[in-house]
């Protein structure tokens, strides 16, 4: 009898979460498909397992692994976010349909990935543009917006059709980290200048990294924002913002969500020059007053997405270390930061 009214409580709580989840799709216009349905009808009857039971190991559909169902990596797992308070969605392997977004955009989608590539950075260039050719908007026109002060040393690639590259003259004559911040003046520039006579959408990423897997059209978004892989685990007490209120790039401890990473963001062309444009004005302000932010650039990109929310987040799969921790609880890592000594590319 006890067990079989804990299966009635167990189906009348996964109807009632699945009510819930419907009701909030269509609260935010968001399509629901099988794949979604699945993955939230596991996460509601996860919880249900009885402990009691001698074997305490099940199969996990998610993780595809043997696993005791109360270790600290399968709660981890069931509490990873896929949305935020304000109900963005938070987007992992699972929670998309290929198909369906596909269908959504227009054929004639035109998309610019911009890419820093200066000083010694440039040397990362070609393996970053070569796996962008394999995995990123395959099958899709895509505008490769590289900025840098050598061009006659970006390598060739045979891009694919309906691809092509641009180069846009930027100076060098900085320390590294006045260069990454110089990135928001140049991207708000040209979003206004000629992005928004170009493409539709920009997907902005750091020139350090590789393409691993499918990344598509279920990044593209009003305003997209990346987790940070080193602290989508931890509470936001412990997050590292600029604690200083003489910075424009300042957080209050009774502010901030998440923390992202600028490695990679993204947006429609006019939502990025108002970021960029905005993050741009502020590390001038802080310039002025002999101010340089934490993480720089960063960290104003982190201040401008507390007033301004994301309407999409991307997960740690999209921008992954292979030295973090967690790294199983990602079901795919589609996009890496490539090893590298940093004091002898900055230097």
């Amino acid at each position: 009898m006890r067990t079989l009214q804990s299966c009635m409580g167990c189906q009348y709580r996964k109807l009632l979460g699945l009510l819930l989840f419907y009701i909030i799709a269509s609260v935010i216009s968001c399509p629901v498909n099988a794949t979604w349905v699945r993955e939230i009808s596991e996460l509601l009857e996860r919880p249900s397992c009885n402990l009691d039971e001698p074997q305490k190991n099940k199969m996990l559909a998610h993780c595809k692994i043997t696993m005791d169902p109360n270790s600290q990596t399968v709660r981890m797992m069931r509490s990873l976010p896929v949305l935020t308070p304000w109900l963005a969605p938070i987007i992992w392997e699972g929670t998309f349909d290929t198909k369906l977004l596909n269908s959504q955009f227009k054929p004639d989608l035109q998309v610019g990935l911009t890419v820093f590539a200066v000083k010694k950075y440039v040397k990362f260039l070609q393996k970053l543009l070569l796996s962008a050719e394999k995995h990123f908007m395959v099958g899709r026109t895509v505008h490769y917006y590289i900025f840098t002060d050598q061009p006659k040393k970006v390598p060739t690639i045979h891009l694919r059709r309906g691809r092509s590259a641009h180069f846009l003259e930027i100076p060098a004559d900085q320390p590294w980290q006045d260069i990454s911040m110089y990135r928001m003046e140049a991207l708000s520039k040209m979003a206004k200048d000629r992005f928004y006579n170009e493409v539709q959408y920009l997907v902005c990423v750091d020139v350090e990294m590789v393409f691993k897997d499918h990344v598509g059209v279920e990044i593209l978004g009003e305003l997209v924002a990346t987790l940070h892989p080193g602290y989508f685990t931890m509470p936001r007490y412990s997050l590292p913002y600029e604690h200083r209120p003489s910075s424009l790039a300042y957080i209050s401890p009774a502010e901030g969500d998440f923390y992202y990473i600028g490695a990679i963001f993204a947006g429609t062309v006019v939502q990025i020059y108002q970021l960029a444009n905005a993050c741009n004005r502020a590390i001038i302000a802080d310039k002025s007053k002999g101010i340089e932010a934490v993480w720089h650039d960063e960290s104003h990109l982190n201040r401008y997405l507390v007033r301004h929310k994301p309407t999409k987040v991307l997960s740690p799969e999209y921008m992954w270390d292979v030295y973090m921790l967690h790294g199983d609880l990602l079901k795919k890592k589609r996009i890496l930061a490539v090893t590298k000594d940093h004091e002898e590319i900055r230097s």
